[in-house]
C-alpha cells in the first residue's frame, strides 16, 4: 500500500497543478499557461512508472511507447518553459521545434520496432531483460532501450545548463515575473534552477540504476519518488506565484498598432507632454506604488495609449521607463551623497525595496549596484 502511494503521489500532484494552472485565465501569465499544459507530460511518466512498478502486466505495455516520448521530451519541454520566463515572450511551433522534434526521433524509432515484435516476446521483455535472447527484434529493442536511456541523460545535463545560464543572465527577467519593479524578492529564480538541479539528479540516478533494479527495491523507490513528488508541487506553486503581466515583457502594444488604436499625432504630442509633466515636473516615479493606470488616469486616457506614446518616443516599456527616472534620481543623490545607506536611497528614488533597486539598476546598466556606484565615484 505504501509503495502505491508514493507511485501514485507525482501522478495526483501533476493532475491539480494542470487543473490549478489552467484555471483563473484572468490571471494567467504565458509562462504559467505553458506549465498548464507542461504538467500533462509527468502526468503521463509517472502514470506509466505507476503502471509498471505496481505491477500492472497486463495494462502496462500499452502505454510503454507513451512513456517513452513523454519521458524524451519532458526535459526539453521544461527547459523551453525556462526560455518563456527569461528570453521569449510566447511559445511558438517555428521558433521552439527543434527542441521537440529532436527528442522524439529514437522513441518513433523504438515505437516501430515495437509494433513489429510478437506480444508475447515484447510483453516479456519489458520485465525481463534476458527474455528471448534470439529474437532480433528484442535485440534491437535493447539497443534502441540504452540509445534512450543515453538520450535522456543528455536531454537532463542539457536542460540543466541550459536553464542554469538562461537565469544566470536573464535571471532579472525571470524574477519579473514573481515581483514587480516595486517588490522585494529576488529569490525565486535561483529557487526555480534548484528545483530543476535537484530533479535532473533524481532522474539521472533514476536512469542510471535501471527500473529493473528499482523494481526490487522499495527504498529507492520512496526516496526517489519523495524527490519527484516534491520538485513537481514546488514548480506548480512557483507557476500559481507568477504575477499576469511581466513587466520585461510589456511591449504589446507596439507602434504598428496606432491605426487600429485610433491614436492622432496630435493625440500622440498632448499624451507624451502630459506624461513628461508628471515625471519631470510632479516627480511621480518618486512614489514607490506607481503603476501604469496611475499615470494612465492622471493624463486622462487609457493605460494602452500610455504603453504605446512610451513606445514610440523612448522604445521603452513602462517599468523600464519609470526606473529610468528612478535611476537618474539614484545617480544624482549618490553623487551628492556617496556614502548614503541602500535604504536612504531606496525611499528618495522611489523603489519598493532595496531588492527592487538593485535589481533596475542591474538591467539598466549591466553592473552590479556595488560596481556601478564605485564608478559613480
Amino acid at each position: 500500500m505504501i509503495r502505491i502511494i508514493f507511485l501514485l503521489s507525482p501522478v495526483f500532484i501533476s493532475i491539480f497543478w494542470a487543473i490549478t494552472l489552467a484555471g483563473d485565465k484572468k490571471n494567467h501569465s504565458i509562462p504559467r499557461a505553458y506549465l498548464a499544459k507542461f504538467m500533462l507530460f509527468p502526468l503521463i511518466c509517472f502514470g506509466a512508472h505507476f503502471m509498471y512498478f505496481a505491477p500492472l502486466l497486463d495494462v502496462y505495455p500499452y502505454f510503454d511507447i507513451l512513456l517513452q516520448i513523454a519521458g524524451s521530451l519532458i526535459f526539453p519541454v521544461f527547459y523551453i518553459y525556462f526560455r518563456l520566463l527569461t528570453v521569449d515572450n510566447k511559445f511558438s511551433i517555428k521558433v521552439h521545434k527543434w527542441y521537440l522534434i529532436v527528442p522524439v526521433i529514437v522513441p518513433i524509432i523504438y515505437s516501430i520496432f515495437v509494433i513489429f515484435t510478437p506480444k508475447i516476446e515484447y510483453r516479456s521483455w519489458l520485465y525481463n531483460a534476458t527474455a528471448f535472447p534470439d529474437a532480433t527484434s528484442i535485440y534491437m529493442l535493447g539497443i534502441l532501450r540504452k540509445l534512450l536511456y543515453i538520450q535522456f541523460l543528455v536531454f537532463i545535463i542539457a536542460s540543466y545548463i541550459g536553464s542554469y545560464l538562461l537565469l544566470k543572465k536573464h535571471g532579472a527577467k525571470a524574477e519579473q515575473y514573481y515581483s514587480d519593479i516595486n517588490d522585494g524578492s529576488t529569490n525565486n529564480a535561483k529557487m526555480l534552477s534548484y528545483t530543476i538541479l535537484f530533479s535532473c539528479a533524481a532522474s539521472f540516478v533514476a536512469a542510471v540504476v535501471g527500473r529493473y533494479f528499482i523494481m526490487t527495491q522499495e527504498s529507492i523507490i520512496y526516496a526517489i519518488w519523495s524527490i519527484f513528488a516534491a520538485t513537481i508541487y514546488f514548480i506548480g506553486y512557483m507557476g500559481l506565484k507568477q504575477k499576469p503581466v511581466n513587466p520585461t515583457f510589456d511591449l504589446e502594444e507596439i507602434p504598428l498598432q496606432i491605426e487600429e488604436l485610433a491614436i492622432t499625432q496630435f493625440n500622440q504630442n498632448i499624451i507624451h507632454q502630459k506624461i513628461l509633466e508628471l515625471f519631470e515636473d510632479d516627480k511621480v516615479y518618486l512614489n514607490n506604488q506607481l503603476n501604469i493606470m496611475d499615470v494612465a488616469n492622471a493624463v486622462g486616457t487609457n493605460r494602452t495609449y500610455v504603453s504605446v506614446v512610451i513606445n514610440m518616443f523612448y522604445n521603452q516599456n513602462f517599468c523600464s521607463f519609470v526606473n529610468t527616472y528612478r535611476i537618474a534620481e539614484l545617480e544624482g543623490v549618490l553623487r551628492q551623497n556617496p556614502k548614503s545607506s541602500y535604504e536612504l536611497l531606496m525611499l528618495s528614488c522611489g523603489f519598493g525595496s532595496v531588492n527592487s533597486m538593485k535589481r533596475s539598476v542591474s538591467l539598466k546598466t549591466g553592473m552590479s549596484i556595488t560596481e556601478w556606484r564605485k564608478q559613480l565615484q
